[in-house]
């Protein structure tokens, strides 16, 4: 089947037959924003990156490497960086310098697909809004036209019981007038 997303929200299939729009009709303009970095090979280990800094296991795994080169090169295990720890100061810059814009840029790429979603959510429940404020308008008219059915059945109640009271006593009335010619034309005979 193929859909196709017309003008008004609607979607309709290859039939013509219009199916409801969906409710996440309005996320869909922003479904590239859904990866921090960007949808391809590079963004998506960037963001792994990034995403793992802030994991116990990494902080962990640090703090383990940390205590383990300080650990070696006090003991003159392997001397490869002394006292001061240069290397290792160098290796937490360099660490800093690119975890420190990754994560800022994660975090603008999450304030944006966060905004996005926000204001098409915010579009999702005024449109929602709308839908309930036509339905109870359209609610009130039929309850009003319901209520003027009824006035009228009530009306037409009451006119078929006037009418009916009149039939009765028209019956009633020809019953009698036949019972007394009745009765005379039968007194007449004898």
């Amino acid at each position: 089947m193929k859909i196709d997303h017309n003008e008004t929200g609607t979607i309709s299939n290859s039939a013509d037959n219009a199916i409801p729009p969906d409710h996440l009709r309005f996320q869909l303009p922003y479904l590239h924003l859904t990866r921090a970095f960007g949808n391809d090979w590079f963004a998506l280990k960037a963001e792994e990156f990034a995403r793992f800094f802030g994991t116990p296991t990494f902080l962990l795994s640090q703090t383990l490497i940390v205590v383990v080169w300080i650990g070696l090169n006090v003991a003159r295990v392997i001397h490869f960086d002394p006292y001061p720890f240069v290397l290792l100061n160098l290796a937490f810059s360099l660490q800093s310098a690119y975890a420190a814009p990754m994560i800022l840029l994660a975090q603008t790429r999450q304030a944006d697909r966060d905004k996005a979603f926000s204001d098409a959510d915010a579009r999702h429940r005024d449109a929602l809004a709308m839908a309930a404020t036509r339905r109870d308008k359209a609610l009130a008219h039929q309850a009003e036209q319901i209520r003027a059915l009824l006035q009228q059945n009530t009306e037409l109640t009451a006119l078929t019981r006037e009418l009916a009271e009149q039939i009765a006593a028209l019956t009633q009335g020809v019953h009698e007038k036949l019972m007394r010619e009745r009765h005379v034309k039968a007194f007449s005979q004898t």
